[in-house]
């Protein structure tokens, strides 16, 4: 069971049914709540050197002529 303090404090990811009963609990909708997961994901991929240095690494598929 998910802990009160986990969601705010960034301990954990918001899933399908913890959308599902966010949703619920506020009034709103599930995929509010999985938006806000997918904004939070980009965001931390775009500013994790980590990461950005794997997307700058990555290149356009040529076509095929």
């Amino acid at each position: 069971m998910m802990a009160s303090s986990q969601l705010p404090n960034e301990l954990c990811n918001v899933t399908a049914a913890t959308a599902l009963i966010l949703a619920r609990v506020f009034g709103n909708s599930p995929d509010f709540w999985l938006n806000v997961q997918r904004r939070t994901d980009l965001w931390e991929a775009m500013h994790s050197a980590r990461d950005r240095k794997r997307i700058d690494c990555a290149r356009p598929l040529t076509s095929a002529a």
